[in-house]
């Protein structure tokens, strides 16, 4: 079930912190700058969730790849309706290998989509993680047939994480920035 997102912001993004993060986001594809303004009105809470995630987007302990990594958070997003995290991380997923096609297959059936075996039983695992806050023995042992345990440590910390984020989001009414996408829209058909 997904309740209607707000049209507009419930918590005002503060425009010093948007400042800040105009200034610290400049090398980077994403732009979360209504994000961290917005967040900004408890220093804690901002602090400690841009740690979390720094930590589980950008560190690795074993084969994850950050193409891997962006896979399952565009799904968490699609899983929790949030298109404003879906847009900023879909600008970075393209940074790091995934395609355009393939952000649009992030909201589609699995079976839609040209995923490799691994990468369609991580989207498994991060559908069930979003469904039912459990993965299911079959997505797991699929899982676990290509992924370490440290991977799969981290694949559930990283959907755990980005339901929290896009929680936020869709709760706070953050809305999207100029020029960021929200949704994918289908790919174009090959000429025949």
């Amino acid at each position: 079930m997904h309740f209607t997102r707000p049209s507009e912001p419930r918590l005002e993004p503060l425009e010093w912190a948007a400042e800040l993060a105009r200034e610290a986001m400049k090398s980077s594809p994403a732009n979360v700058v209504n994000m961290r303004a917005t967040m900004a009105h408890n220093r804690l809470v901002s602090k400690a969730m841009g740690m979390f995630s720094q930590t589980i987007l950008l560190q690795f302990e074993d084969d994850l790849t950050r193409r891997d990594v962006e896979i399952a958070v565009l799904r968490t997003c699609w899983n929790c309706g949030s298109a404003y995290t879906f847009g900023q991380h879909g600008l970075v997923a393209l940074v790091d290998g995934v395609t355009e096609a393939e952000l649009y297959y992030a909201t589609r059936p699995i079976s839609q989509g040209h995923w490799t075996p691994a990468e369609a039983a991580m989207i498994q695992l991060v559908d069930d993680l979003c469904a039912d806050d459990c993965v299911s023995d079959a997505a797991w042992a699929e899982a676990a047939q290509h992924y370490s345990a440290a991977d799969m440590c981290q694949l559930l910390a990283v959907s755990g994480c980005y339901r929290m984020v896009c929680g936020f989001n869709n709760s706070a009414g953050v809305q999207l920035e100029e020029g960021v996408p929200g949704w994918p829209t289908p790919p174009e058909a090959s000429p025949s």
